[in-house]
């Protein structure tokens, strides 16, 4: 046969299937042919997996890029880039370069990123052209975008959401319940989810009761108790929950599918699995974060615990984290995200901004930009952490990695290794000939000063990662160039939407 590119002697992985010894095809970017003892025409490439497995590329559905934060920084109109991001020296995220360099390295294949409006930005649009010009040629991998709404007036819901879906491919949005330059009121949600029903677009929340937590915050200035491990005690769980369940409420009312991000604890995972018995079309997004860290992470020396700090907060209890564990083994968690959303540590504009404004050594929790790190860790995290020691299986874990974030964003040819789709694979290490190592910064691929997952032993890492059947990352290298990845124009999710079902009379 004509391929391009054979894999062989693999165990290939699917969200329901393990095949052994067996072969994958490649023609022209995607996967024509799977079984045993492929036949190849001379001049094909071949790849010996050596028994080992290979899964479908990642795809983090996720992930921050070029994106300046907002927390604690008075931003209300979006800043016209032409393509450059304005003043590099003082960025201290990832840009769209290093961010996709770090995704590939860690085996991931597609991102989806954030195209972020801000409060009095009167047009999506250009928010949204601004941002291609930012991701135009400087991507290791393929990638697609969602669209934060901080300002859905009637123009941008009833005008601008058609051309979103139409003309750029975006079938996703995503809202806030906190944070000042963010959040919307329940009102303006009703608004985005009633064009979202219409337009077959997923609403992606971020869950927590803003006053909540500004009353907490305020509070606990006045206790002096402003230390980063305090970040969780300003947002305890039910913060998290009440929001969630609140926004399911709103989604029940308006029939229309949510995904409900980053979810951190045990009591917003009850309300989502409770949706979810009920037969709405909600789903749930957690991280790696919430798996594998507790709140001691915050308590690191007197500031050193601001590198954790993100929100939702990692949880301090325990039986939260196994809570996560049992929402992703049970279905409850449709996808695992790394919601990488950096700050460098050691910048003045990074985490040290939580020391500008007295209480030191300790400084302000209220100060530090949230999110961590985690593009290129949360797929060898969730396969060492979770195939290898047994927490879930195989199949499992291509589930929740690739095949569902695929389908629930609309991305057809990603998520499985079958004829028809791309050629995106991740070929393991065989465990016989892997040296399990404990992971330092230095080890990774992003251009952040840290990782939440230092001294976490690594059983297995990516050995290959090939995207449309070309090698992009091969045994601790990256090989493959920035401008290969593509922009990915995306379909409405292939999973269940809107039933039909009304809590009233009124119908949209």
């Amino acid at each position: 046969m004509d391929f391009d590119l054979v894999v062989r002697n693999g165990t290939v992985v699917t969200a329901s299937d393990i095949w052994e010894s067996c072969d994958i095809g490649v023609k022209d970017g995607t996967i024509v042919a799977v079984g045993p003892r492929l036949p190849a025409a001379p001049g094909a490439q071949e790849i010996d997996a050596e028994g080992a497995f290979i899964t479908p590329g990642g795809v983090d559905a996720h992930v921050h890029l070029s994106q300046a934060t907002t927390v604690g920084v008075d931003i209300d109109h979006s800043i016209i880039t032409n393509g450059k991001v304005p003043d590099p020296e003082n960025f201290v995220g990832d840009t769209f370069d290093t961010g996709t360099r770090s995704a590939i390295a860690g085996g991931t294949t597609t991102v989806i990123t954030f195209a972020s409006q801000m409060k009095k930005d009167e047009s999506i649009i250009a928010v949204i052209e601004d941002y291609h010009k930012l991701a135009k040629d400087q991507s290791y991998c393929d990638y697609a975008f969602h669209v934060i709404i901080t300002n859905p007036t009637p123009q941008i819901v009833e005008d601008e959401f058609p051309r979103m879906v139409d003309e750029y491919g975006i079938t996703s949005v995503k809202l806030y319940m906190t944070y000042k330059p963010l959040k919307l009121l329940d009102y303006q949600i009703l608004d985005v989810m009633y064009s979202a029903r219409k337009l077959g677009i997923t609403t992606m929340v971020h869950a927590e009761n803003a006053d909540v937590i500004d009353w907490m915050t305020q509070h606990l200035e006045q206790k002096l108790m402003t230390h980063p491990y305090h970040h969780g005690t300003s947002r305890p769980p039910i913060v998290e929950a009440e929001a969630t369940n609140r926004v399911i409420c709103l989604a029940e009312l308006m029939d229309t599918p949510i995904l409900l991000v980053h979810i951190s604890g045990g009591p917003a995972t009850k309300h989502i699995r409770d949706a979810q018995t009920r037969l709405l079309p909600i789903y749930g997004e957690t991280c790696p974060q919430y798996m594998f860290l507790l709140a001691d992470s915050m308590r690191k020396g007197d500031f050193e615990g601001a590198k954790c700090i993100c929100s939702p907060p990692i949880r301090e209890d325990k039986s939260d984290q196994d809570a996560i564990w049992a929402g992703v083994k049970n279905g409850t968690f449709t996808i695992v995200s790394s919601d990488h959303s950096p700050s460098k540590f050691n910048h003045p504009n990074g985490k040290q901004r939580g020391l500008k404004d007295g209480n030191l050594p300790y400084g302000k929790f209220r100060l530090v930009p949230n999110g961590v790190p985690g593009v290129e860790t949360r797929v060898p995290l969730l396969f060492s952490g979770g195939v290898l020691s047994g927490r879930i299986s195989p199949q499992k874990f291509v589930e929740v990695t690739s095949t569902n974030p695929a389908k629930l964003y609309g991305l057809k040819k990603k998520g499985s290794i079958a004829p028809g789709f791309d050629a995106d694979l991740v070929i393991w290490y065989s465990q016989t000939k892997f040296q399990p190592f404990k992971l330092t910064n230095e080890m990774l691929h992003h251009d952040v000063d840290y990782t939440p997952f230092e001294g976490i032993e690594f059983k297995n890492w990516p050995r290959y990662t090939i995207i449309r059947g070309k090698v992009v990352f091969s045994h601790g290298e990256v090989v493959g160039e920035m401008k290969y990845g593509q922009y990915i124009r995306r379909e409405q999710s292939l999973l269940p939407g809107p039933r039909d079902i009304w809590l009233s009379e009124w119908r949209p």
